[in-house]
């Protein structure tokens, strides 16, 4: 039988991202019938890479080097899916890696139950963005992306409280704040098909930002940690940019994020 991390470097491991998704979403489909039949599958020991496989397109740049296209046009709608779809395979292959990478960690099997969900999702919002791109008459790869999208998980790769305080916490977090603006730009645009899209993204990232801090607030209590201040900690640490407002208090709140987690970390802001 293949454990889940054995699963876990199979994703890792596929390069195209269609086929990645769908390697994806056939595994998760496996970890669940186990569950569902109270047999999960082994959760094994298999190390993942330390960079996920990857297409020969999109080119990756250094975010500096990446063009910025206005959203009110047809080109720069294109560019802004294009972002999501590139954000939401590499949000595939974060989630994969924090399954098979802290395995060294003892963790409820409720902690994979979740981050499989979540990979499900995400694999479901990069074809979902594929499939607007295509709509539009382009497609994923077309236009060059973010090559930092990887430096989050390269820099916590040993330290696990790390990874959930930047990646959901922090990276995933500020999806909720700027996906609605994103959706008024289809919207207007009459492009019912994206704006359902990410409606869908919209709703369900909510939950893997609270999927961070409900196991973040579990290894603090288990390592006797102060969660807000083990977090301005670690995102002070990792987090090579500043978060700035606004914020979507609504969004976060229901995640499991108070204020007072992230609004001073924007302290010095002018």
């Amino acid at each position: 039988m293949t454990s889940l991390t054995e699963m876990a470097v199979d994703v890792l491991t596929t390069a195209d991202g269609r086929t990645k998704t769908q390697i994806s979403r056939a595994h998760v489909q496996r970890w669940q019938a186990a569950r569902a039949q109270g047999q999960p599958q082994e959760l094994g020991d298999a190390a993942p890479p330390s960079f996920p496989a990857r297409p020969d397109k999109p080119e990756l740049k250094d975010p500096r080097d990446v063009p910025r296209r206005k959203p009110g046009s047809e080109t720069g709608r294109i560019a802004l899916l294009h972002a999501v779809a590139h954000i939401e395979l590499n949000a595939v292959d974060l989630h994969w890696d924090l399954i098979a990478r802290f395995r060294d960690v003892k963790m409820p099997l409720g902690f994979y139950d979740d981050w499989v969900r979540a990979a499900d999702e995400e694999s479901k919002h990069f074809n979902l963005m594929c499939d607007c791109l295509e709509d539009l008459g382009s497609h994923y790869g077309a236009l060059p992306a973010h090559a930092g999208m990887w430096r989050a998980a390269e820099d916590t790769e040993e330290d696990f409280m790390g990874r959930l305080a930047v990646v959901p916490m922090v990276l995933e977090a500020r999806g909720l704040d700027v996906t609605p603006g994103m959706i008024e730009v289809f919207r207007k645009a009459k492009l019912t098909g994206a704006v359902e899209a990410l409606e869908t993204i919209y709703s369900e990232e909510v939950g893997h930002v609270a999927y961070g801090s409900k196991w973040f607030h579990f290894l603090c209590g288990r390592h006797g940690l102060d969660p807000k201040e083990t977090f301005h900690d670690l995102v002070r640490r990792y987090f090579h940019s500043t978060l700035r407002p606004p914020f979507n208090e609504e969004k976060r709140a229901e995640a499991g994020m108070p204020p007072d987690f992230y609004w001073p970390l924007t302290e010095g802001l002018t």
